[in-house]
């Protein structure tokens, strides 16, 4: 966590640099935090890894953890991608450039990339969750990281098109000819060009090789249930599987034992697990 001298609990003094909805619905909407002290910034660039999470504050409403929607590269500033759902969140969504707001971490163990080097990636990711994955792929397109990775596939499906979230990026994607990129609706919609049906359908649709390859799948529980065995049956080997698990975190030190799986915290030993040591824990989790 960055600044060691600072307790765990005390968060980083933030302030919103840039607000604006991802969904046409204004039901997810991007915040970009920019540090009020250029040293926080620098000892949390020096610890960050894609797929950690912060927990955000808002006084007098609480803390909400939300995952890291950002690469390293892109500036002094963190964004993440909040779900209007509960009285934090709505509270988020109710800032505006120039507000203060809290941050802790980062948290969490992140992506194994150096473990991933040389290998193919397959990224799937459904609704919101995606944002994690957003800023694994834009870590990778770094000049200096995409050459250490082979073929990149992205998929990534949304209930509807209106809820596809970092649009521009994306559309950018498709045209980029060192990665592949598969985008999905739940059911057909007026000019949609891309796939129609859930994502572990398309998954089997596609059929990416598991050849040299890894597969990183963050999206809601029930994506992810059926999307795990989709790629077993494919072919990868669960050592090759990787998830980051949602569930609710409180502290985000492991001292609560609100997010307790088994032996693990998710919010220290993971959020990021393989689908091998998933399978490790006592099968009633």
């Amino acid at each position: 966590m960055p600044n060691e001298g600072r307790s765990p609990y005390l968060p980083i003094p933030m302030h919103v640099l840039h607000a604006y909805y991802e969904s046409t619905d204004n039901s997810l909407k991007t915040l970009e935090l920019s540090f009020d002290d250029p040293q926080d910034a620098r000892e949390f660039f020096a610890a960050f890894n894609p797929g950690q999470f912060c927990l955000l504050s808002v006084i007098g409403k609480g803390e909400s953890a939300l995952g890291v929607a950002s690469a390293a590269w892109e500036g002094d500033f963190v964004r993440f991608t909040a779900q209007k759902l509960g009285s934090v969140t709505t509270a988020l969504h109710a800032l505006k450039p120039g507000d203060p707001v809290g941050m802790r971490g980062p948290l969490g163990n992140g992506f194994p990339l150096a473990e991933w080097k040389g290998k193919n990636l397959v990224i799937i990711g459904g609704g919101c969750a995606f944002s994690t994955l957003y800023a694994l792929t834009k870590h990778l397109h770094h000049p200096s990281h995409r050459g250490d990775y082979g073929k990149l596939t992205v998929i990534y499906g949304t209930r509807t098109s209106g809820l596809c979230m970092y649009k521009q990026d994306i559309a950018a994607w498709h045209q980029r000819d060192d990665m592949e990129v598969h985008q999905a609706i739940d059911v057909p919609e007026q000019n949609w060009l891309h796939h129609v049906g859930y994502v572990p359908d398309v998954v089997k649709e596609v059929r990416p090789s598991p050849v040299n390859s890894v597969a990183v799948v963050c999206g809601p529980p029930i994506m992810t249930k059926f999307t795990l065995p989709a790629l077993v049956e494919l072919g990868f080997a669960p050592e090759t599987i990787f998830t980051s698990l949602e569930k609710r975190m409180k502290c985000g030190v492991g001292k609560c034992g609100r997010c307790n799986l088994g032996p693990k915290y998710i919010c220290k030993d993971g959020p990021v697990f393989s689908l091998a040591e998933l399978n490790a824990l006592p099968a009633d989790l």
